[in-house]
């Protein structure tokens, strides 16, 4: 099938609200070098889109003004010195941007084929939060076989992934999350202690769980509002890995001592910033230590919903709206 020469794709009329999301159209883009051209079966909706759409995110000068990190489809074109891919094959991909559109071009280090057994709505589920949490838990955080791990938000799509991934690999989970029904879904995931937010303090929890001891790592997208417990809750030694700021991001009165005496190791890292061959080694850990537990059926993404991209709009107050159990997932036919 030829290429058109243009495409739908949601746009945005003006920052604000779910209701600026509209289907538009666009000249199909091009493949720069080392970018192969991806017809798009289905994007995955992700906090970091909605932080966009607010105008909260601004893309980088050089990615693509239309929302959506991660896309899953088939190679219809490769840019100048791609011999990674072919035109055909079916791939997932980390976007810098353009996701929400019928084609998109991606950088071909930041794809991987489709795990087997794979179609392309359960392969469009894996690029960001696999990335994400594989680089700040495994990567930064170097969390390993036999610690702890305290995994806030365990029911979104970080943290369904955050703790299977963890659990695959070892780790003992904790996990905090709002509603009894999310809090049995982490169980399920691997998690052996789920700690509703609502009506329990995780740091009292962790306690008494840990015989006062701590977790050995703690991955945070709350922020201010949870720093000082996160600080107590962490064991000598321990990390804690922050990345994004859901309960605010100016922590104020904080004790810090704890950071002294349990030498406590602080760090934070957001996806997009990073440089292509950051994203590139990261990508290349995937498909060597994760990729074969996906296609194993060791570890899968859960996927709360599908949508047509011209209900992009209702995915979004979806997201927003929290009571979500993990992905988000976009079609385009």
């Amino acid at each position: 099938m030829p290429v058109p020469s243009s495409m739908s794709y949601v746009g945005l009329t003006e920052h604000g609200g779910p209701h600026n999301l509209v289907v538009m159209e666009e000249h199909t883009p091009h493949p720069a070098s080392g970018e192969i051209l991806v017809r798009v079966a289905a994007a995955g909706i992700n906090r970091p889109d909605v932080l966009q759409r607010k105008g909260d995110y601004p893309p980088p000068p050089d990615a693509s003004p239309i929302l959506g990190l991660e896309i899953a489809g088939e190679v219809v074109a490769l840019g100048e010195g791609v011999t990674a891919y072919r035109v055909g094959d079916q791939v997932c991909a980390l976007a810098n941007g353009g996701g929400y559109a019928q084609y998109c071009a991606v950088p071909a280090t930041q794809a991987l084929p489709f795990p087997s057994g794979y179609d392309a709505v359960k392969a469009a589920a894996l690029p960001e939060t696999f990335f994400t949490v594989w680089a700040n838990l495994f990567m930064m955080a170097g969390l390993k076989p036999g610690e702890s791990v305290l995994v806030h938000g365990g029911s979104s799509g970080i943290g369904t992934t955050a703790i299977q991934l963890a659990a695959a690999f070892g780790a003992r989970v904790f996990t905090t999350a709002g509603t009894a029904e999310k809090c049995e879904a982490c169980l399920s995931l691997g998690a052996s202690r789920a700690i509703n937010y609502r009506s329990e303090d995780f740091c009292a929890v962790i306690a008494e769980e840990t015989g006062k001891a701590g977790v050995d790592v703690i991955l945070d997208m709350i922020g201010a509002a949870y720093f000082e417990r996160n600080l107590k809750s962490l064991s000598r030694d321990g990390r804690l890995s922050i990345i994004a700021f859901l309960g605010g991001a100016f922590a104020e009165k904080i004790n810090l001592a704890p950071i002294l005496q349990k030498r406590l190791h602080l760090m934070g890292s957001a996806m997009r910033p990073r440089t292509a061959s950051e994203k590139q080694a990261i990508r290349d850990e995937l498909l060597e230590k994760v990729w074969p537990l996906l296609a194993e059926g060791r570890i899968a993404p859960v996927i709360h919903a599908v949508m047509p991209y011209t209900q992009a709009a209702a995915g979004h107050r979806m997201m927003e709206h929290g009571d979500h159990i993990g992905k988000i997932v976009l079609t385009f036919d």
